[in-house]
């Protein structure tokens, strides 16, 4: 099943909701701030575990922190000391979408990524 190529709704959020696991990584993509934007040439990445982020939208509008986990199935980040408490006392962080935060510093320890960004900045 290929990238759907009609612009109903209904059809998007089946596609979303089936998509293949190679698929869903370019879904968990998020904006670069302006400073790494003007840097890189790019508008937006995937996020991973270990950038930077800035929750823009939302009820922890203004929180930022490093991812520290990654749900490609359900479509959320996690991001260090975001958590919620349960009712039994226990915290659990609290999932965000990936639109609604900015990256504001990118984990670049391994090659791949730095290729990535060359490729789509036209460095």
């Amino acid at each position: 099943m290929g990238r759907p190529r009609s612009s109903k709704p209904r059809v998007q959020r089946r596609y979303e909701a089936a998509a293949p696991y190679h698929h869903r990584h370019r879904l968990m993509g998020a904006h670069l701030s302006d400073e790494l934007r003007s840097k890189y040439g790019t508008r937006s990445l995937p996020v991973r575990k270990g950038d930077t982020v800035l929750v823009v939208r939302g009820d922890h509008i203004g929180r930022e922190g490093e991812v520290i986990g990654v749900d490609t199935k359900r479509r959320r980040i996690f991001i260090k000391d975001l958590t919620r408490r349960k009712v039994d006392g226990t915290e659990i962080p609290v999932p965000i979408h990936p639109s609604k935060v900015i990256i504001t510093k990118l984990k670049l320890d391994d090659q791949v990524r730095q290729k990535i960004l060359d490729r789509k900045g036209g460095r």
